[in-house]
């Protein structure tokens, strides 16, 4: 930043220099009226006058040039630094804001806001001082000339920094209500591109179309609001202006009539006069627009003052790998004091069992397994593993041991090799990467594509289906090799024997592994070491498969009735066979 501000002041002294060739070429105006124009024999005079009339423009040009291009080196290296910080800052920050933040709002923030900010140091911060070094340098040479003059020029000029404050005001809050409301129309715009397969399954365009239109419309309204605003500040301006000037000339031509002034020092006055009042009518358009800049300094602001997850924050831990053992004991989670999502959770996992989730939609399955990571802090009881309190151990840390596939896999626009390699931090063979893409049953299906592993499965795996997705997550969770492993409903996009040959590859390597394994069908859980029931936070049952059906109960229940819906099912495609 240091060198920044260096080229700053470079800038700034380049526009001294600039403005005081401007007011030279005044007073060069005024020598050249007062002792050469209409004397015969002083043509060696008009030679210099004009010599020096072209050096000072070339000098004001040339300053000129220096302040601006290093201007915009400085503004546009504070926004790549701005927009690195800012991408690698929303890195860092919690689940929980993540949760309660739109994408659209922080992507208008990284880059709209960012825009402004960089108009702010490349144009208003250096047309700023451009016209404080030409008011400075013209208001010192005015006083030079004639004080009452100069008090004349200048008069009014704090009507229209008054002017400007009161727009300022006023269009900072229009400016960040259109700002606002431009990330509820990102943020639009990026759910319908997401979700254009959803949209085009359910022929909802026009559904679509209409929600843009009136978030579109709104955005209209509130630029429009802007720009009215904008436009009632010019008129007045340029009208107060040029009364200014038109004042200015009349009196300056009077006084030189009359004799007090001589007809140079009246030129002189005008070029000054000029030079005074347009630049500060222009400082009131800088600071009008300057309310954008700052209002997208206040939003960007805002991201930064979040604070950052600590992910290295706790004890170091000295053995290399984890046991895997786990102890909740009345552990409670609660994003809402008043409504608890985990209460009085107890149990032990011992290092390489399996333990399964079973339970209806929000009983608080995928929020339990999310604290192993720390992802969220439990708020009551105690979380240990391998006998430690877990908030003991660093963020970082523990998310290198810990392995997930989500319910919902996410890929990246890359190579499937790529995807699979995402996970790890080190370099992979491709024996490797075969191994584990057969161990999820996703090897046959990658060699089969044109490209095989170097295959782009575009934007979020499009190019896939969910259960060849789903899959090649597996693979990337296995290439990591993790001490714990999260399975949330890990088998649900897959057809019946693709997930028998899942489950058999993941019976080898969950061996030694301790695995949460979240699922709805009781087919998945059978297996496990032990089964945990939940519903609204709470465990409603436990134990193994066989004891689980001995016990009267919700898991007997949900067992029997899925048993019935795949008997029906099974009957239903009979008899169609037949």
């Amino acid at each position: 930043m240091h060198g920044y501000r260096r080229l700053y002041l470079v800038a700034s002294l380049a526009l001294a220099v600039a403005a005081l060739s401007r007011t030279g070429v005044s007073y060069l105006l005024r020598y050249f009226v007062d002792e050469v124009a209409g004397r015969p024999g002083q043509s060696e005079q008009v030679i210099w006058v004009a010599v020096g009339l072209v050096g000072l423009a070339v000098a004001e040009g040339g300053a000129s040039f220096v302040s601006g291009r290093l201007a915009a080196q400085v503004a546009e290296g504070i926004t790549r630094r701005l927009r690195n910080y800012l991408f690698d800052h929303i890195q860092r920050l919690s689940f929980t804001y993540h949760d309660r933040m739109q994408t659209g709002e922080l992507i208008s923030r990284c880059t709209s806001d960012v825009d402004a900010l960089r108009r702010f140091f490349s144009d208003q911060a250096i047309g700023v001082g451009r016209i404080a070094s030409l008011f400075v340098v013209n208001m010192l040479a005015l006083l030079n000339l004639d004080v009452r003059l100069a008090l004349l020029a200048v008069a009014v000029v704090p009507v229209l920094l008054a002017m400007s404050v009161l727009f300022f005001r006023r269009l900072s809050l229009a400016y960040e209500a259109y700002q606002d409301q431009e990330a509820v129309l990102s943020t639009t715009l990026q759910e319908n591109l997401t979700g254009a397969r959803v949209v085009k399954a359910f022929a909802r365009q026009a559904f679509e179309r209409e929600k843009f239109g009136r978030q579109n419309w709104e955005k209209f309204l509130r630029g429009k609001r802007l720009l009215q605003m904008h436009s009632l500040y010019w008129p007045i301006s340029d009208t107060l202006c040029g009364l200014q000037m038109l004042v200015c000339v009349v009196v300056g031509a009077l006084r030189a009539m009359d004799g007090t002034i001589s007809i140079g020092t009246w030129v002189a006055y005008n070029n000054m006069v000029l030079w005074t009042i347009w630049p500060m009518r222009n400082l009131g358009r800088l600071v009008v627009q300057m309310s954008s800049g700052l209002v997208s300094y206040a939003r960007v602001a805002e991201v930064i003052r979040e604070k950052r997850e600590p992910l290295e924050e706790g004890e170091r831990v000295c053995q290399d790998r984890l046991r895997g053992e786990i102890v909740f004991d009345r552990v409670g989670f609660a994003y809402d004091p008043k409504s608890p999502v985990l209460n009085d959770v107890t149990f032990h996992c011992a290092p390489g069992q399996v333990i399964a989730l079973l339970g209806s939609a929000g009983s608080g399955k995928t929020t339990l397994v999310n604290l192993l990571p720390r992802f969220y802090d439990y708020t009551s009881g105690l979380l240990t593993l391998d006998g430690m309190d877990l908030k003991r151990y660093p963020r970082h840390y523990l998310r290198e041991q810990i392995g997930i596939v989500e319910q919902e896999p996410f890929l990246f626009a890359r190579s499937i090799r790529e995807n699979i390699t995402y996970g790890v931090k080190r370099r992979v063979s491709q024996v490797e990467v075969e191994e584990v893409a057969r161990a999820a049953a996703i090897h046959e299906d990658i060699v089969a594509l044109a490209r095989g592993y170097d295959t782009v499965v575009g934007e979020k795996g499009v190019m896939l289906s969910g259960g060849q997705k789903q899959r090649v997550a597996i693979a990337r969770t296995l290439l990591k090799d993790p001490r714990i492993l999260i399975l949330d409903d890990s088998t649900s996009s897959v057809d019946t024997e693709t997930e028998i040959e899942i489950r058999e590859a993941l019976q080898r390597l969950m061996c030694n592994r301790s695995t949460f394994v979240i699922a709805h069908r009781v087919q998945s859980v059978m297996q496990a070491d032990l089964i945990l029931v939940l519903d609204k936070g709470q465990i409603l049952q436990r134990g193994t498969h066989d004891e689980l059906l001995r016990q009267p109960g919700p898991y007997r229940r949900i067992y029997e009735l899925q048993l019935r819906i795949e008997a029906e099912l099974d009957q239903e495609i009979a008899s169609v066979t037949v």
